[in-house]
Formats: structure tokens, sequence, C-alpha cells
């Protein structure tokens, strides 16, 4: 039982070691490195949503997930509402007339999905002066909530938070997850230059976490509704791109409506 619990760990670390210091290299980068990993996460991220909804290939789909990277773009040279817009122009037309599929329906649905999170993250990068560090922080929020709702989810176990959606997430590992993206907002404040306001920068980094467990939990049910497993094998232990960034889609947009809210060259955790 112990072994099965953790079968896929190994795969994780492993995955997360090769994969981890190249996405931090291009975030530290920044400028074209940045803007070409998110473009390439959404090409990728667009290819398992086709395969998802089980669309033919053809020139439509592809012309249609097209609009992603141009918006990243567009986003890159600060104009995001413009790459916003063109998702959006792109959805309608897409909506009126779905790629043929079994789940035709749903297709158009991804362009919005990756969309607006890829927009947003690129958005955020490139905000003068505090790009980096807000950046980096939500992606540590992020990957601490993950992190501490796998480890005290398959500890502790308990009662399944949401069984009909994903049968394997626990309330103990939401709780946990919760717990561990505080910690990295509280830990986050000091070096930020906001530590007399560490249980703010706490608070927020929860909103943000449990954001990121929804966005988790919101992937978990497309996947069932269209019976699959994980988005595709593409990271080992992992799934696919949307597994692991599944997080991040409904995170990002959240961070930047509180960076608009307070002022885009301030650190949100502020």
């Amino acid at each position: 039982m112990a072994s099965s619990r953790w079968g896929d760990l190994r795969l994780r670390i492993i995955s997360a070691a090769v994969m981890g210091p190249i996405g931090l290299a291009c975030i530290w980068l920044g400028g074209a490195a940045f803007v070409l990993l998110i473009m390439l996460l959404a090409v990728g991220m667009s290819y398992e949503w086709l395969r998802m909804c089980q669309v033919e290939p053809g020139p439509r789909p592809v012309l249609t997930f097209a609009a992603l990277p141009v918006a990243v773009v567009l986003a890159a040279i600060d104009d995001p509402l413009l790459g916003l817009g063109l998702i959006a122009l792109v959805f309608g037309v897409a909506s009126f007339r779905p790629a043929a599929g079994v789940h035709a329906r749903l297709f158009p649905w991804g362009l919005p999905y990756i969309g607006i999170g890829a927009v947003a993250l690129t958005w955020l990068r490139i905000a003068p002066v505090q790009g980096l560090s807000l950046v980096i922080v939500l992606l540590l929020v992020v990957w601490a909530s993950d992190i501490g709702a796998y480890l005290v989810g398959r500890i502790v176990g308990g009662p399944r938070l949401a069984p009909r959606i994903s049968p394997g997430k626990t309330w103990s590992g939401a709780i946990g997850g919760l717990l561990a993206s505080m910690l990295v907002g509280l830990i986050a404040a000091v070096p930020l230059g906001a530590g007399q306001h560490a249980f703010a920068a706490a608070l927020l980094a929860g909103v943000l976490g449990v954001i990121g467990q929804a966005g988790d939990l919101l992937e978990s049910g497309l996947k069932r509704r269209v019976n699959v497993k994980d988005s595709s094998n593409l990271i080992p232990g992992h799934g696919g791109l949307l597994d692991r960034f599944d997080a991040v889609l409904t995170a990002a947009p959240t961070a930047t409506i509180l960076a608009l809210v307070v002022g885009r060259g301030v650190i949100i955790w502020q």
C-alpha cells in the first residue's frame, strides 16, 4: 500500500529536477527567453487540449490555437488587451464554427482557458522593476501549494475533497497546500522588503494557493468530462503540461488583477 501511494514520487522528482532549472533560467533571464518559454508552453497545452477534445486534425484547429502564441507576443510588447481581444475574437469564431471532433463543443473553450493565463503571466514578467519577483513568488506559492497538498494528502489521507471530480484529493491535502502557500508568502515578504506586512503577505499567498487548487480541480473536472486520466504523458510522473500548469492558469490572472489594483510596479506582497 505504501509503495503504491508513493509510486510516482521518484518520477516527479526527476522531472522537476530536469525541467525546473530550465524554466527558472528563462524566468530569470526574462525578455525573449521567457516569451519563448510561454509560447512553447501555450503550443504544448493547445496540443493537449485538442487531444483531449479528440478534434480531427486539419488546418482549422491549428489556425484557431495559433492565436495563443500571437497573444503572448502582444502581451510581451505591453499590449495585453489586444492579445485578450484576439483570443476573444477567435473564440467567438470557433464557437460559431467549431472544429469537428468528439467533444467539439468543448474545443473553443481551450482558448480562454490557456490564453488568459499565458497572457497574464507574460504581462506580469515584463512589469518594470518588479516583474521577476512577481512571477517567481507567484510560482513558488503555486508549487508550494501543490507539493504541500501532495505530501499531506498522502501522509494524512482522510475524507475526499471532491470525490466526483478528483477522487485522489483530500481535505487534509487541501489544508496542507493552503498552509504551505501561506508559509511561502510569509518567508517571501522579508527579502521583498515587506516584513512589516508579513501576515498580509501570507493571507494573499493563501488566497492564490486556494485559487490554484481550484484550477487543479477545474482541470480534473475537464478530464473527467472527456474521460482521460492525464492531458498527455509529456512529463513523466506529472502527466501533461495542463496537469502541471493548471493551477498557474487560474492563479496568474488573479495575481494580475491584484497587481492592477495596487499598481503594476509594486510587489503585491507588500
